[in-house]
């Protein structure tokens, strides 16, 4: 899944909000971070706000390391 893709479809999520997009957009974030790293997964959570809409945070944020 190309990362503008991933964008498009986290959007989607955002926009419905909810307990079950919240699972959709952790299982495109999953994918992302297996295709493209960590690093890419944790911008699009920052640049979605996903925190604040779905409660997801970041690697960085917990302290995790990123894969390489």
């Amino acid at each position: 899944m190309t990362l503008v893709k991933a964008r498009q479809l986290l959007e989607t999520q955002v926009s419905f909000g909810g307990g079950y997009n919240r699972q959709g957009a952790r299982l495109i974030l999953a994918e992302v971070a297996r295709e493209h790293g960590q690093e890419a997964a944790d911008r699009l959570i920052r640049e979605l706000r996903l925190e604040e809409v779905f409660g997801i945070a970041s690697a960085t944020a917990l302290g995790r390391r990123a894969r390489d």
